[in-house]
């Protein structure tokens, strides 16, 4: 049994001794419930030394849990709360607690209408009518769209994450002429500007799949489950978006951008190695080591005029064609 369970059953069995109004229990007393609650759940024999409940009752007094429990000695071997009313599990909670927990309500409302939360709709109204929450307009708005094709599968690919399920899925991508039939180990749900994908493990690789063009999905009993481990942070370190290439290696990609506009740059970084390598009146020259990607071009284009590619030069050439093809879309208009 973990450190953290065994902690958690000594509080509890203390905190049932020590609002026990009918019987006076010493340090020693206390140590044996400890041992013997301990042995009831663990199944074996098992003993508290008299260090280990000191300090378990030095905590429950602190604020560290949160507890700050009214323990006295009586009669100068006796514990009990000198509150008889009082139980860990009747904690107070202040003003200031209440209304941080209803901002935190708010922000869970907005989520309701997600298919993946609708157990939580019932937890919400629950939390509502505990702190008694007067009904407060939301001060937070999260940006969502629940018409996203493809969030009706949020559901069954969660579940299958969770209980480790060999996925069949119907997938046809947006180049793809025919529908492919997949069958997927999933490891993790990634969202990214209001897009859902599914991180999963096929033949030996890890594949990307958009939620938008999955056709339909079914469970495989039959294929045993592969467990990657998968780790998001490593995953995706390099990349901005949630494309993510095997072959390639994060490039250290320079950009310019105007005075104006540098500091929405600087206070919403294009990607965690963001560094500034010079500055002038003028511009400032950014540095990021990232993968080249599609979502990349894609946030370079959205600034438009405000920023210059700098390098690698493969990119800068990318970025060219799409302004210039851009601009093509435009020029007839000139010549009306």
């Amino acid at each position: 049994m973990s450190s953290n369970k065994n902690a958690l059953i000594r509080y509890k069995t203390l905190d049932k001794c020590l609002k026990n109004k009918y019987k006076k229990y010493t340090l020693e007393d206390l140590i044996d419930e400890c041992s013997d609650a301990l042995f009831e759940f663990e199944g074996k024999e098992s003993f508290v030394s008299r260090r280990t409940v000191q300090l378990d009752l030095q905590n429950m007094r602190s604020e560290k849990f949160g507890y700050e429990a009214p323990i006295e000695v009586f009669e100068k071997k006796f514990y009990r709360y000198s509150d008889p009313e009082y139980s860990i599990h009747q904690i107070s909670v202040t003003e200031n607690d209440l209304k941080a927990m209803n901002n935190a309500i708010q922000i869970l409302k907005q989520f309701k209408d997600f298919s993946m939360f609708k157990d939580m709709n019932g937890v919400i109204q629950k939390l509502e009518d505990s702190i008694q929450s007067t009904q407060q307009k939301s001060i937070i708005h999260l940006d969502k769209n629940e018409r996203l094709k493809g969030l009706e599968y949020i559901d069954v690919l969660y579940e299958s994450i969770l209980n480790k399920k060999v996925l069949k899925i119907c997938y046809k991508s947006f180049k793809a002429r025919e529908q492919n039939l997949l069958t997927v180990h999933p490891q993790l749900l990634k969202e990214y500007n209001n897009r859902w994908f599914l991180i999963c493990w096929h033949k030996k690789a890890i594949y990307n799949l958009a939620l938008d063009r999955i056709v339909s999905i079914e469970t495989d009993l039959e294929t045993q489950y592969i467990d990657k481990d998968f780790d998001a942070d490593r995953y995706f370190g390099e990349v901005i978006g949630a494309t993510v290439s095997e072959s390639q290696r994060g490039q250290n990609v320079i950009f310019t951008v105007t005075s104006d506009h540098a500091p929405y740059i600087k206070t919403k970084p294009f990607h965690h190695s963001q560094e500034i390598i010079s500055e002038d009146e003028h511009s400032t020259t950014f540095k990021i080591c990232v993968q080249l990607n599609f979502e990349l071009e894609r946030m370079i284009l959205g600034m438009g005029e405000f920023l210059t590619v700098v390098g690698p030069r493969k990119l800068k050439e990318r970025i060219k064609k799409s302004i210039r093809l851009a601009y093509e879309n435009y020029h007839e208009d000139a010549d009306l």
